[in-house]
């Protein structure tokens, strides 16, 4: 895939048109406190998984209308004290995993949360535990892009994005965790989960978000060639009388709409040969971005963004962030 959307000078001010609702803070204010009133504490069993050197239990905490959402509680083994967490989210089709599949954090010495994303657990080996047991209408094939989104009261990822909302809450109530030091992450979906969180508290210590995706959807919709964003091209493609709805609608959780708010230092990657979230949208979440912000730029590759190169970054990030 070679470099397809706009030149770097141009990307560096590039900014989105799509123009908030008039209700987006009361439509949030509202999801987010009916969610929190039938809220339960979370609750945290250990378990086995084989691992020495991390602590797993399964956690499972209240979401959006009080659904049970499944995710993993890893913290370092044998370190006590109160530890900064983050809070990690899925990329699209994958699920929180087993309980064995760690990343970097724990052996750097911090907690992680790793959140299960409701109807999804089947894609790249991450299996997921949590249902989503709320219907929708029409939709393109088995994806998650078209549920719900002629209303955004019934759109899949008002449920998404209050459950990751959520999911803070009950990090914030484990043991062993500060509740002042939390960060969000996650790669593609769950780096625009994580963008959307961050407008929508006030709390968090950081934001990682590589390639993030649910940015710019007008300009998403027509310039990515694969990944989930052609799913709304398929539909309105033969629901042709959609078109203002559905963008009505995605413009209540699209991350360069939502990011005005946020505060939380954040660290963005972006890849310049991406063709499911293209540079330009992710560029368009960063520009937007109220907070102090970083961003690193990987020109020769598509969609696995920086990989490994992108994790060292964010623990040279994460450990002068938290531990100044």
């Amino acid at each position: 895939m070679p470099q397809y959307d706009l030149p770097l000078p141009e990307l560096l001010r590039y900014r989105s048109a799509v123009t908030p609702p008039a209700d987006l803070e009361e439509f949030w204010t509202r999801t987010l406190r009916s969610a929190r009133e039938v809220a339960s504490p979370p609750k945290v069993q250990p378990v086995d998984s084989g691992l020495t050197l991390v602590e797993v239990s399964d956690v499972t905490f209240s979401g959006f209308d009080g659904d049970p959402i499944k995710a993993w509680y890893r913290r370092p083994a044998g370190v006590d004290g109160d530890l900064p967490v983050v809070v990690r989210y899925q990329g699209y089709t994958g699920g929180r995993g087993l309980p064995h599949q760690t990343g970097p954090y724990p052996l750097a010495g911090y907690a992680v949360l790793e959140v299960d994303s409701r109807g999804q657990g089947t894609g790249y080996g991450w299996v997921g535990d949590t249902p989503d047991p709320h219907g929708h209408g029409p939709s393109y094939l088995g994806g998650f892009m078209t549920r719900g989104i002629l209303d955004p009261e019934d759109y899949y990822y008002r449920r998404l994005i209050t459950d990751a909302v959520l999911a803070v809450d009950a990090a914030q109530q484990l043991p062993g965790v500060d509740p002042s030091k939390v960060v969000v992450a996650g790669i593609s979906q769950g780096g625009g989960i994580a963008l959307a969180v961050s407008a929508l508290r006030d709390d968090l210590a950081g934001v990682m978000a590589d390639v993030p995706f649910l940015s710019d959807f007008p300009r998403a919709v027509v310039t990515a060639s694969a990944g989930p964003y052609p799913e709304i091209a398929a539909y309105l493609a033969s629901h042709r009388d959609h078109a203002a709805a559905a963008f009505a609608t995605l413009a209540y959780v699209d991350a360069a709409v939502l990011v005005t708010r946020s505060t939380a230092p954040a660290l963005f990657s972006v890849a310049l040969m991406d063709n499911v979230c293209p540079p330009s949208t992710v560029y368009a979440a960063h520009n937007a971005y109220a907070g102090e912000k970083q961003i690193r730029s990987y020109p020769y590759n598509d969609h696995e963004g920086g990989q490994f190169h992108q994790e060292a970054e964010q623990l040279a990030w994460l450990r002068e962030l938290l531990h100044p």
